[in-house]
């Protein structure tokens, strides 16, 4: 595994990190399917997650900006708003921890 290296992660995170990237997306949708609704997740997974970002701040840790209007996005699911946004918000963190566990921060 590539050390975790922040200038580089954001110069060159989908060429030095994408394995670890993937480790983590995919614990983070596994953990998610287990706890919620499965076509929800699978619908945020494919049209909301993925055009997300993953980012490293040293002071803030990672973060996960989403594409502009992720609601919007989902199309294959109807869920109302204020459940879409407490079940992204959680995937969220969930990311946020694996990418933290997966690199060893």
């Amino acid at each position: 595994m590539t050390e975790f290296d922040p200038e580089r992660f954001e110069a060159e995170k989908y060429v030095d990190y994408f394995p670890q990237l993937q480790r983590a997306y995919k614990n983070a949708f596994e953990t998610m399917n287990e706890e919620f609704d499965s076509t929800l997740i699978h619908g945020i997974d494919q049209q909301v997650l993925n055009e997300s970002e993953p980012f490293y701040d040293e002071d803030e840790g990672f973060t996960v900006e989403l594409p502009d209007d992720p609601y919007d996005r989902l199309t294959a699911v109807v869920v109302d708003e204020e459940k879409f946004d407490a079940v992204m918000e959680r995937y969220r963190e969930e990311i946020r921890s694996e990418l933290r566990r997966v690199f060893g921060l």
